[in-house]
Formats: structure tokens, C-alpha cells, sequence
């Protein structure tokens, strides 16, 4: 039986640092989706992606693919179509219908593990051209992904500010 686990956070909390720890040790991973797209499309000449409502359901697309094409017993998958619902919240835009699909296909086949790892923030955040976000807003981007998962029965597991090491540890312990 295959498991899969999402690491889940705050912009700039260090997820992608813990799932490329997670990679080296053999793990299946699967990367953030919105990142990669944000890139894409300022790449394409789009400066700021993020405030068309319809780049929502393209990371969901992105997401999905994603999330299709691995394979490993167990997995760690950085964010989810959970957290693109927190995005959505976020930013102020509609749950587009590839976005509401997503979570009922995701909720209905339990394709990932009741227990989430929420990584918690290091206390600073880094911008770079995708993660445009004050460490405030970092904050409350937090509180939004934690509410979003609980809504829909989520168990959060806490992830500490620690070294990659330490915070890798708490991952394993949790397993």
C-alpha cells in the first residue's frame, strides 16, 4: 500500500529544503507545483501570474500530473490541491471547477494520509521572484493552510523550527 504524506506551510518555511533531505535519503517526492508554474509563466513574460484567477486551476493541473506520475511506497508531496485552496483564500479568488474536483476526487479516494506534516516558519522569510510575501503575511498564509485542512479532517502534525536534520527526525519519528 502506497503512502503518501504532504508537507504543507507558510511560504518560505523550508519545505522544499526537507522534501530535497527527504529525496536524497530514497524517498519518492514530488516538488511544488506552484513555484514551478510561477516561473513558467514570468518566464512567458506574465510579472505577477498569481493574480489571474485562472492560475488556480492551473496548478492544479500541474499538481495533479504530479502527484499521477510518481511512484514509491512512500511519498512526500510538497503542498497539495489543500493548499491551493488556501492560495485561492489567500489571494481572493474563486474554487474553480478543476479546484473543486480535485479536492472531491482527493477526498473521495483518500489519496493521501490523514496526517499532514505542517512545517512550521523559521522566524524570517527570503523573497525571491515567485515568494513575493512579508513574514507577516507569511503568517496569516499559515493560519489560512491550517484552517483549510481542518476543515476537511485533516490531523496536523507540527513540524518545529530545527535544522533540515532535526526537522527530517521529526518527520521519520512521526512515521
Amino acid at each position: 500500500m502506497t503512502r503518501r504524506f504532504v508537507l504543507t506551510g507558510a511560504p518560505g518555511a523550508g519545505k522544499t529544503s526537507i522534501l530535497q533531505a527527504l529525496a536524497a535519503e530514497g524517498f519518492a517526492t514530488v516538488g511544488e507545483a506552484a513555484t514551478d508554474l510561477i516561473a513558467r509563466e514570468q518566464g512567458a513574460g506574465t510579472a505577477e501570474p498569481w493574480t489571474d484567477p485562472g492560475f488556480i486551476d492551473r496548478i492544479v493541473d500541474l499538481q495533479r500530473e504530479r502527484r499521477l506520475t510518481v511512484t514509491g511506497d512512500v511519498q512526500f508531496h510538497d503542498r497539495s490541491a489543500f493548499c491551493t485552496e488556501a492560495l485561492a483564500d489567500y489571494l481572493g479568488h474563486p474554487h474553480g471547477a478543476g479546484l473543486v474536483r480535485e479536492i472531491e476526487e482527493l477526498k473521495r479516494t483518500g489519496f493521501y494520509e490523514r496526517r499532514v506534516f505542517f512545517v512550521d516558519l523559521l522566524g524570517f522569510v527570503e523573497p525571491t521572484a515567485a515568494r513575493r510575501i512579508s513574514l507577516e503575511e507569511s503568517r496569516r498564509f499559515a493560519e489560512i493552510h491550517e484552517h483549510v485542512y481542518r476543515a476537511h479532517g485533516f490531523e496536523l502534525v507540527r513540524i518545529a523550527p530545527a535544522s533540515v536534520v532535526e526537522r527530517v527526525a521529526a518527520i521519520h519519528a512521526a512515521l
